[in-house]
């Protein structure tokens, strides 16, 4: 463990509160310190209020921050006077306990504190750092952790036994701290949660983290439990672990185990399977089944991985022992709790590895963070005599905490395709780029195909995935599909919008190299795309959509254009066929014919201007020459093809909808 101190990036930040700041961004910086919101941080500092009177008030992160990202803004001013006294109370519930943090902060728009506010209250140290540290919890997390934190760390560190975050927590540490602290103590350890560090300065309080962190990390070297060997041979199965070795495509797999999953959920969820080395190894240990099964690194952990993993993929079975989990410990809580989805959030197999799931691609992808740390720490763990978790009891009542409760009461509107996977082709430009914006607006995960390169860097975003593919390549289709099924778990929108349009060409002229190359670009593609996307849509969890961005030209043909408006035509009836055939699976299928739309690739400035004097208009003329005299652009097309894939279209198919402001030869 190494420090980040940087003295020269230090002067950049000027006062207590911004360097607090700067060591915060500090620690979030490694992951093996805190990870997605993980982590606390605080100082104490004292300030003239409005009236003129001097008061201490303590800075501590607020809820929804990132360390790694944390401003000033994210920390909420909390009167001092006030913690310390409700630090002495005997009992404070965890809603008075927001409630009384809430109405005292000397900042109205500051986020909400944090819940262990008082704990950092009541340390007497200026700056507080406190970190879940990988090291730490790994030695902490054995059958005889204390002792092994004892030998580390001697009295260097105050130790306190478990106790759930909150009130509870911030008392017992208040008590034991103050008996137990010495001369020498520069730190405290959180059995089974983490670690914290003070200091009189930020830099400290830093150092110090760095410095006992390292100690940890240096004992499991001493025992031999720090280097994590990828593959054991006696350990793992003789299955390859590269996936160009795999010896079938695994998108059927993953998009079943997808379904299965959501339908447990009781809505649509994101799975994306980790194919690094270390994940696969893990998932193909013999011992795999044991060692997942004792529980979370640390119980806040609960809320993103829940408490397991499953082991293979009988999703139907977790649910169950999920079910008997929540009635057995729901009994012992002390207020009536509402049940979960019992769906997994970690899936442990010996050939897919390790797939996480989220209600969203972002979610997905904090669970498989979380869990490769966990996968560390457990072979640490094992290592060094044994992987010792939580009680299960312990775990519930995170997963089930007072305050988790409330947000669940209190419900929460998610966009409308949260936790669906649409694929758009064409996506790199014009109306294709716009429906990928769409449907990101909506919530959905987006897979783009274009053949412009372009399409890979097109967005830096969990959400989506850029490939490069040539749809008339029926292989390329093929691997485009498995990478978008291993990175999002599945299929539900299919939006075909690739085409191209030639020069203006009489039949009598037509090459028939012209023709062929239109008709693959403009019909063979969408048939393979439709026919290699169907077994994923017939999974999906609110039933398949496909919107075929079809043209003016399917109702209204106009000479010189005779392959290209044949093409979209055999699309149209190509789709009228597939709503006949497919309609039973729960796949609906319409299409749009737009006109005229000029904020695309092939319509440049020089180009408008040549056709609207063709026609005797000015530009703006040329762009809104329909009945409604507007302009139709990429974005309208794209939001009404977005919109006949949610729920007002739910009992429409096979729909031709006109988007061209009103052309008198369609009407």
């Amino acid at each position: 463990m190494k420090s980040l101190w940087d003295d020269r990036e230090a002067k950049q930040y000027q006062g207590d509160l911004a360097l607090r700041v700067y060591t915060s961004r500090l620690l979030g910086r490694d992951p093996s310190l805190v990870l997605h919101g993980g982590g606390n941080t605080s100082v104490k500092i004292r300030e003239q209020n409005l009236v003129g009177e001097e008061e201490e008030i303590l800075y501590v992160k607020g809820s929804g921050w990132d360390l790694e990202t944390i401003a000033e803004a994210g920390f909420a001013p909390v009167r001092m006077a006030h913690l310390l006294k409700l630090a002495k109370l005997p009992v404070l519930s965890d809603s008075q306990m927001v409630n009384e943090l809430k109405t005292q902060m000397t900042r109205a728009s500051a986020p909400a504190p944090s819940v262990e506010t008082i704990l950092h209250a009541s340390l007497p140290y200026k700056f507080v750092d406190h970190t879940h540290a990988d090291a730490v919890i790994s030695v902490t997390n054995t059958s005889n952790g204390w002792e092994r934190i004892r030998e580390i760390y001697g009295d260097d560190v105050v130790v306190i036994p478990y106790v759930m975050p909150g009130f509870d927590l911030a008392r017992v540490c208040a008590e034991k701290f103050a008996a137990e602290k010495c001369d020498r103590t520069i730190g405290m350890v959180l059995m089974n949660h983490g670690i914290f560090s003070f200091g009189a300065t930020a830099a400290e309080s830093y150092e110090r983290m760095i410095a006992l962190v390292d100690r940890a990390e240096v004992y499991l070297q001493k025992h031999k439990a720090w280097e994590i060997s990828p593959i054991a041979p006696s350990q793992t199965s003789s299955k390859p672990l590269s996936n160009s070795l795999e010896p079938q495509p695994l998108r059927y797999a993953l998009a079943q185990l997808r379904a299965n999953v959501s339908r447990v959920a009781g809505f649509p969820m994101i799975l994306s399977r980790q194919v690094d080395e270390n994940s696969l190894a893990f998932a193909q240990r013999e011992d795999v089944g044991q060692i997942s099964q004792q529980g979370c690194a640390t119980p806040d952990h609960v809320i993103r991985t829940k408490r397991l993993p499953l082991v293979g993929r009988n999703v139907r079975a977790y649910a169950e022992a999920y079910q008997a989990y929540f009635n057995e410990h729901a009994q012992t809580a002390t207020q009536p709790v509402t049940i979960l989805d019992s769906a997994p959030r970690v899936i442990l197999d010996r050939e897919l590895g390790l797939c996480a799931i989220g209600r969203s691609a972002k979610d997905a992808a904090i669970v498989a963070d979380i869990y490769q740390h966990t996968m560390e720490i457990i072979q640490r763990s094992t290592s060094l005599g044994g992987y010792q978790a939580l009680p299960a009891s312990d775990i519930f009542a995170v997963e089930y905490w007072e305050l988790e409760q409330a947000k669940l009461k209190k419900g929460s509107s998610s966009p409308a395709f949260t936790g669906e996977i649409a694929l758009v082709t064409g996506a790199a430009s014009g109306i294709g780029k716009a429906c990928v914006d769409s449907l990101l607006r909506r919530g959905a995960a987006v897979v783009g195909l274009d053949i412009n390169p372009a399409i890979e860097t097109l967005y830096d975003r969990s959400d989506f995935c850029g490939i490069t593919c040539d749809v008339t390549d029926e292989v390329a289709i093929a691997d485009a599909l498995e990478r978008a099924v291993q990175t999002f778990g599945g299929l539900d929108m299919l939006i075909l919008n690739a085409g191209i349009f030639p020069s203006g060409c009489r039949i009598d002229s037509l090459d028939t190299a012209t023709w062929q190359r239109v008709m693959r670009v403009n019909l063979d593609a969408n048939l393979i795309l439709m026919r290699e996307s169907y077994p994923f849509l017939k999974l999906a969890p609110k039933g398949g959509r496909i919107v075929a961005i079809g043209s003016k030209n399917v109702p209204a043909p106009g000479p010189g254009a005779a392959a290209y408006s044949a093409s979209k035509a055999a699309l149209t009836q190509l789709m009228r066929v597939a709503v006949l055939e497919w309609s039973g699976d729960r796949i609906r299928i319409n299409s749009l014919h737009p006109n005229a739309v000029f904020d695309t690739g092939i319509w440049t400035e020089e180009v408008l201007q040549s056709r609207a004097k063709h026609y005797g208009l000015t530009v703006e003329e040329y762009k809104t020459n329909n009945l409604l005299k507007v302009e139709v652009t990429s974005r309208d097309v794209a939001e009404l093809a977005a919109e006949m894939c949610g729920s007002l279209f739910a009992c429409t198919t096979a729909a031709q909808v006109p988007i061209d402001g009103g052309n008198e030869r369609v009407i």
